[in-house]
């Protein structure tokens, strides 16, 4: 299949939208379930017919796509925290491809999860745990750790924790499509100008 650089910046979109969701969880212990909705249904889309419709409908990514552009044009100072959580994550999808075992397990977890969906809505918090604890059992193990940051009341909130926890697994998972389309770290470096029309037109469709 060949893909497009909308696939890649949907992709790229997804994972920013994880890590806005992570940042509004550990440091205002808020849920935005609109933008964390769209993130949590992307781990269960395998035979999607697109890459848009990993997210599910159309501009569901739209926080994760103004983040973006705000941080392609110099709009929003530089958030070292995010870029740290951005980084991290796509560092741990390449360290996990090597790791076919915890894949399995992985994928064996999600589909025990996807049961659950005719139970319970996407995020009610029994489905969220049984995501946190898929990552706990596999991609937390493996280094780089991503060590969350924010405010303690928040954070020592078992909710929170899985909230968190889900959040970068479905971080782990646009990072895994991002580079499935075929994004690369250069693409990132030199091929912002396109990143930003392709972010202008997703934000005015």
């Amino acid at each position: 299949m060949t893909y497009t650089e909308k696939d890649r910046f949907i992709a790229l979109a997804g994972l920013y939208q994880s890590v806005l969701c992570i940042r509004r969880v550990a440091r205002q212990g808020s849920i935005d379930t609109e933008a964390m909705e769209p993130c949590i249904y992307s781990l269960f889309q395998t035979d999607a017919a697109s890459v848009p419709e990993i997210f599910g409908a159309p501009g569901s990514l739209t926080s994760g796509a103004r983040e973006l552009l705000e941080q392609l044009t110099g709009k929003q100072p530089q958030e070292v925290e995010s870029i740290r959580y951005i980084i991290g994550l796509l560092k741990l999808e390449r360290v996990l491809s090597g790791h076919g075992k915890m894949i399995e397990t992985i994928g064996s977890g999600l589909e025990e999860a996807r049961a659950k969906l005719e139970l319970f809505p996407m995020l009610h918090p029994n489905l969220l745990a049984h995501l946190a604890d898929i990552y706990s059992r596999t991609i937390s193990r493996l280094q780089p750790r991503i060590m969350v940051q924010g405010d303690s009341r928040f954070l020592q909130l078992p909710d929170n924790q899985n909230r968190i926890r889900a959040l970068l697994l479905a971080g782990v998972r646009s990072a895994w499509l991002w580079r499935q389309v075929g994004g690369t770290r250069w693409q990132l470096l030199f091929g912002r100008k396109r990143l930003l029309i392709t972010a202008r037109d997703y934000l005015q469709s």
